[in-house]
């Protein structure tokens, strides 16, 4: 009986859902589409058995081409709801395969506030679905550390922070601390030397700042690092350099708190 009621309910949300969302989901006015967008998100979450699959999926994967801004927001918001688990995470993968390319092109969406998301998303991504970002999708991220915007800035520094620098990540081991922050600036100085947009270290260093700050003030670290003469463990030159560079702009952060100039904290009106 109580299957046989079940299985009635269950038509009944279907034909409300192919009645009423199907139609909706395309309105003309965007705030009805972003609603629906946002319902389903919630109905994905309370009731994945029956809704977290691809067939209701892909009006998700869809909107995420919309033109308007809130509903593009709304979508990447709902996706961020499914990938914050890794037990709904695991049901995206052919999600993932067939929508990622326009996830993270999203990264340049005119947009500054849908572009944070987006990147809190591919965030999200990286620590539920080891698998999901390749090498190259990274790669497009990797960039946005040095744009203007201080929010997507720091939202890129700490997708940077936990896909290379982390060195927990790295080794796969606890470190003590000195060590742990050596491994940091190993893999920073890396980087930064590899983007080779070397005067922009102020901006690297405030992209960074809220996720690495207490790393990035261990100058005990910075200065052992800069005086190592041995031939194994010394920097070569270029590392020396880059090094003292991030050193300056870490002091600079720490004595001012203030972001560097040219980048704003927000949206001018």
């Amino acid at each position: 009986q109580l299957q046989e009621q079940q299985k009635e309910i269950e038509n009944m949300m279907n034909a409300i859902f192919k009645g009423v969302f199907v139609h909706r989901y395309r309105d003309v006015v965007p705030d009805i589409r972003a609603i629906c967008v946002e319902e389903l998100g919630t109905w994905m979450r309370s009731y994945a058995a029956s809704f977290l699959t691809d067939g209701y999926l892909k009006y998700i994967g869809w909107t995420l081409h919309d033109k308007q801004r809130e509903v593009r927001l709304q979508c990447v918001k709902a996706l961020q709801g499914l990938y914050c688990h890794r037990d709904t995470a695991a049901h995206m993968e052919l999600f993932t395969s067939r929508f990622k390319t326009r996830m993270v092109s999203m990264v340049l969406d005119k947009e500054p506030d849908v572009a944070v998301e987006v990147v809190k998303l591919l965030t999200l991504m990286l620590e539920n679905m080891e698998e999901a970002l390749t090498e190259e999708d990274c790669q497009s991220v990797y960039p946005v550390v040095y744009v203007s915007s201080r929010a997507l800035a720091s939202a890129a520094g700490l997708f940077l922070y936990r896909r290379l620098l982390d060195p927990q990540r790295e080794a796969g081991r606890e470190l003590s601390r000195n060590g742990d922050n050596r491994t940091f600036f190993q893999l920073l100085l890396a980087f930064f030397i590899e983007s080779e947009l070397h005067e922009h270290a102020a901006y690297l260093v405030d992209s960074l700042w809220d996720c690495a700050g207490t790393r990035l003030r261990d100058w005990e670290t910075i200065s052992a690092l800069l005086l190592e003469e041995s031939p194994t463990k010394g920097l070569a030159d270029q590392q020396e350099k880059a090094l003292v560079e991030i050193l300056a702009a870490s002091v600079v952060q720490a004595a001012k708190g203030q972001p560097p100039v040219g980048r704003s904290l927000a949206k001018r009106v």
